[in-house]
């Protein structure tokens, strides 16, 4: 296993536990059992080859397809949700189909072209990813669905698609959903009001009266070393806790931000090292191959996941709904993050076990 891994992972949840108990001090304790369960749930499937998450691919996709077709019939929505239907409920079960999805497409994609190869399978491959952008797209899930779109062209890119088959690909997309494109917003007008609101938002933001100019200016209070969780309560974040970064920054400063980005560097930094192991593999097995395309594509899951609702704390991108992967609160979200911490477990773990005995290339803070 990877200790870098593991030290992200606890970095991130303790953030978490510390913007929750700030934000929402009433949560913190249903936070930190879900959170506990999580870093189990990491540890226990980390134990697991990549052959199994390989094998179980195609099944875990079915099944989120057909959860995501539940959810214009039965899902249910939430009172900030604005009409839209994300969430299914089965008695005290409560979960979000297409955090599933994200993961789903993450291990068919790396099950379809390990055991297919890239050669003239950009269709098949192409088809499976807009299928399921598509289902999530007519929730509507305008953020997650853009996400599952960016995570199938990097999947594609890691199994060794060449750049200008993917070009063509964006291009051939952009000429078919721009027509499509002014029905879609006519239709879900909650879209086009986030998008003006956000350009139109800068005179409000200067006094801090939104939420984004709310959280800048707690960022500031927080300073260096932050006021302590004992200061300002955070009512205005609401339980989804999508500005969470901002609570963390008021709580401990820039050094816990500092340690957030840190956090998801380290992730980003032990997935790359799978790929590069696994490129050094002779003979490049079908495993070896998908254990390189799972890393990747699970470290995409996370870090794409928290780049976007960073920039939306900074303003730069319009209020999408996404939560801090590891950080926020919520199980879905938390759940579908631990198992793709324990898929870059695995890659790592199944590519070192490969490499020839004479080439010690290796993270210094690994074990397996």
């Amino acid at each position: 296993m990877s200790v870098q891994l593991i030290i992200a992972q606890i970095i991130l949840m303790s953030l978490g536990l510390l913007g929750i108990a700030t934000a929402e001090p009433d949560k913190i304790l249903d936070h930190g059992g879900k959170a506990l369960i999580a870093i189990v749930l990491t540890l226990m499937l980390a134990r697991l080859r990549p052959r199994a998450f390989l094998r179980v691919g195609p099944w875990f996709w079915g099944f989120t397809l057909f959860l995501l077709l539940l959810v214009p019939f039965i899902g249910v929505g939430t009172a900030e949700s604005e009409g839209t239907r994300r969430w299914l409920e089965f008695g005290p079960v409560r979960f979000q189909p297409s955090e599933l999805g994200k993961l789903g497409l993450v291990l068919m994609l790396a099950s379809f072209f390990a055991r297919r190869g890239v050669q003239k399978k950009l269709i098949s491959a192409t088809g499976m990813i807009l299928l399921t952008t598509i289902l999530v797209l007519v929730q509507p899930d305008l953020g997650t669905s853009v996400l599952m779109f960016g995570l199938g062209i990097i999947l594609m890119y890691a199994a060794g698609v060449r750049i200008s088959n993917i070009s063509g690909l964006l291009l051939a997309i952009t000429m078919m959903i721009l027509p499509l494109l002014g029905t879609y917003l006519e239709r879900h007008p909650y879209i086009m009001s986030r998008l003006t609101s956000h350009k139109d938002a800068e005179q409000i933001r200067e006094i801090g009266l939104d939420q984004i100019g709310m959280a800048h200016r707690d960022l500031n209070f927080g300073g260096l070393w932050g006021q302590g969780p004992d200061g300002l309560r955070f009512n205005y974040f609401g339980e989804h806790t999508d500005m969470i970064v901002a609570s963390i920054g008021f709580t401990s400063g820039l050094l816990g931000v500092a340690m957030l980005l840190f956090a998801y560097w380290l992730i980003v930094a032990t997935a790359l090292e799978v790929a590069h192991l696994a490129s050094r593999v002779r003979p490049m097995t079908p495993e070896i191959h998908g254990a390189s395309i799972l890393a990747i594509g699970a470290m995409f899951m996370i870090v794409g996941q928290a780049f976007v609702n960073l920039c939306v704390a900074a303003g730069v991108f319009p209020v999408t709904g996404v939560p801090l992967p590891l950080v926020s609160y919520g199980f879905s979200s938390m759940l579908t993050m631990s198992l793709a911490m324990a898929i870059i477990h695995s890659a790592m773990r199944e590519v070192r076990r490969h490499l020839p005995e004479e080439s010690p290339d290796a993270l210094p803070l690994s074990a397996d």
